[in-house]
């Protein structure tokens, strides 16, 4: 038999229980699982391919801002009327372009900018005049180098040939320059000197001149995620100047 010690010890389990499943409730098989905060993340994608390498900065100390995403943690001191001499003129939608691609990303510099662009001009003509599709994907946006290769290709068709020698590059200037949402784009007015030909089958020049240097103006336009750890510049845009 129970004695009423035992008796009341049951009693209170009971009540203990009961407490316990009204508190915390009971399974139903609808329960959510446990939530995961790895499973929330979105997969990284692939780095996009290396484009336009700008000459090394100066070195300088770090700016204060976020490694990754570049932008400033305080509001950046002012900076004089001139910064953009020799760039841009004061008061200009192109100075103005620059001031906000400057307060996203305060380490760039604009006349470093203008001597990667110009290397690359260089590079990609020439890249071009071989046929070498490699360093274009390399240089390139991928819908810039679609049109590029298809000139190649075209060009293999016919069995001619093409080839392209720098005799100057006389100017390299900013035309516009702006900052949409993360993407900096600065388009850069290029005039040189070029001895460009194109030859068929025989090796008869059927386009340009083997000898003669002929007047070239090129206006091309260059992108950059300023949110990207990737320094370099793409090329997105390229078009026949005046």
């Amino acid at each position: 038999m129970f004695d009423i010690y035992t008796i009341i010890f049951l009693a209170l389990a009971v009540f203990i229980f009961l407490r316990l499943r009204s508190v915390l409730g009971q399974r139903t098989g609808r329960e959510r699982p446990p939530y995961d905060p790895y499973s929330a993340r979105e997969a990284r994608s692939p780095v996009a391919d290396k484009v336009v390498t700008l000459p090394p900065r100066p070195a300088a100390a770090a700016a204060p801002s976020d490694p990754v995403t570049t932008r400033p943690t305080e509001t950046p001191p002012t900076q004089p009327a001139d910064r953009w001499k020799d760039v841009a003129d004061s008061g200009s939608g192109i100075a103005g372009g620059l001031d906000a691609i400057i307060a996203a990303e305060p380490d760039f510099d604009a006349k470093h900018f203008i001597a990667g662009a110009r290397a690359a001009y260089e590079m990609i003509v020439t890249a071009f005049a071989e046929g070498d599709r490699g360093q274009l994907r390399n240089l390139l946006s991928r819908e810039v180098f679609d049109g590029f290769d298809a000139a190649i290709g075209e060009r293999e068709r016919r069995s001619e040939t093409a080839e392209s020698r720098f005799v100057s590059v006389d100017g390299s200037t900013i035309t516009a320059a702006e900052l949409r949402a993360r993407t900096a784009q600065i388009t850069v007015r290029f005039v040189s000197k070029l001895v460009s030909a194109t030859r068929d089958r025989s090796g008869t020049v059927i386009d340009g001149s083997a000898d003669k240097v002929s007047d070239v103006t090129d206006v091309w336009t260059f992108a950059r995620d300023v949110s990207s750890r990737d320094p370099n510049w793409k090329v997105v845009a390229t078009e026949a100047g005046q």
